[in-house]
């Protein structure tokens, strides 16, 4: 229930944050350049921090088992690869900026680009501050703190203070002080948070002599082909979007955040609901009930999630007003977005379904299977986007992404008919 109110919080955080953005900026050049600065600055360091988390909490929950040399050793390696591998992307971004911006955003106006060096000059850091930070959440959540979801809402407290406070409506300093100021308070935050659960003593070493990395690349081996692909679908659609010109990109902007909300709060409620379940019944080797029990949910899901994106489809022209619709976000603008909110909604119960599905195969460890779906399913999502782009626009991006997912849930299907079907027992002897 408190991992519920910490992501209800962040989450809250981030609608807010984009509507004082939408009041102050519309969908001005602003925008699109502080969306597209975003997704190029936190796509490789969002890339490692998922895989971090998922790596490293298992490996911490076991570490405090391990003698206090090799606790000291693991901690200060990981910490100084952890920022040594951050400058290491910061200075690369820095260094292929320039030849992104001039292949990728030909479409946008000069005063679009500009905004953009500005903004990557400033913010170009924030991407070694997310891979820190993750580092620093992994321990925290392998001794069960789980404030980190409650403190990745803090960037955008921080820019809806920035924005609301300072008066320039043309200007990009309050985007980018509020970024920057929250992501360093965020570090700083979960670093003293962290070393106050795990009060260990350590320096930094950039060396890779603690036992505990085998186990981390081994992991690393399986999960980070399926984690790479899914996260290149924001910078892919990026790709697309920029092609349409000013106001594109913040447009798609607003519609993903009102997306993101939806999905997010929808992955949140059947994460919990069904991890504990499918775990239970894989942890005592019954995969026929496994499977039984995934495909009833996958089907319920699937109805559950047809029947919100019907509603959502209603609702949306009020919702979108309701959200955005003041100052310099204009009627014009709940129009367009509306349009992409409404074909968003194809892929809600595709999405839903499908994390069922994702979530049994987690819970067996089936990680390859996950990372050649991933696989595919991107695949698919780069030959949907070119041809979906080209019949209708700016909404073929979001029929990509249904297919997408449409994809994902029919591999999954597939692969899972490989599983047991007969009859088996649990150890207390029932069905």
């Amino acid at each position: 229930m408190r991992i519920s109110v910490f992501v209800l919080a962040g989450r809250c955080a981030g609608a807010l944050k984009e509507m004082a953005v939408a009041y102050r900026y519309g969908t001005g050049p602003v925008v699109d350049a502080y969306q597209l600065t975003m997704t190029l600055v936190g796509w490789l360091p969002v890339v490692i921090a998922t895989i971090f988390i998922m790596v490293l909490v298992p490996v911490f929950v076991d570490l405090r088992a391990q003698p206090l040399a090799d606790q000291t050793r693991f901690l200060g390696e990981l910490e100084a690869w952890a920022i040594a591998v951050g400058a290491a992307l910061t200075l690369l971004l820095y260094a292929c900026w320039p030849l992104a911006l001039q292949i990728g955003a030909k479409s946008l106006s000069a005063e679009t680009r500009a905004l953009c060096r500005q903004m990557i000059l400033t913010m170009g850091p924030v991407g070694a501050l997310m891979l820190v930070s993750s580092a620093y959440a992994a321990r925290l959540q392998s001794r069960e703190r789980h404030i980190n979801t409650l403190l990745e809402g803090l960037p955008a407290g921080f820019v809806l203070a920035f924005v609301l406070s300072i008066g320039d409506q043309t200007k990009a300093l309050p985007l980018i002080y509020g970024t920057i100021g929250g992501y360093v308070v965020q570090t700083l935050v979960v670093r003293a948070l962290s070393v106050r659960v795990d009060p260990i003593r350590y320096r930094l070493r950039l060396t890779l002599k603690a036992p505990q990395w085998q186990r981390v690349f081994r992991a690393v081996r399986v999960l980070a082909l399926g984690q790479v692909v899914m996260c290149c679908t924001p910078i892919l659609d990026q790709f697309f979007v920029v092609a349409y010109g000013d106001g594109a990109v913040a447009t798609v902007g607003y519609t993903n955040r009102i997306l993101s909300l939806l999905l997010s709060m929808g992955a949140l409620a059947i994460g919990q609901a069904i991890l504990p379940i499918l775990s239970d019944i894989i942890g005592v080797g019954d995969l026929s009930r496994a499977r039984h029990t995934a495909v009833k949910w996958t089907m319920l899901m699937f109805l559950l999630g047809s029947a919100i994106a019907l509603v959502s489809w209603l609702l949306a022209p009020q919702a979108v007003a309701l959200l955005f619709q003041r100052g310099a976000f204009t009627a014009r603008d709940t129009a367009a977005v509306t349009e992409l909110f409404r074909w968003g909604q194809m892929q809600v119960p595709f999405y839903f379904s499908g994390l069922v599905l994702l979530t049994l195969f987690a819970s067996a460890g089936s990680y390859r299977e996950m990372a050649t779906i991933a696989l595919l399913s991107f695949l698919v999502k780069v030959a949907a986007n070119v041809v979906m782009t080209h019949w209708l626009a700016v909404p073929g991006i979001f029929a990509a992404t249904a297919l997408t997912h449409a994809t994902t849930l029919i591999c999954y299907l597939v692969y899972v008919q490989g599983w047991p079907t007969g009859t088996a027992t649990t150890t207390a002897g029932q069905p």
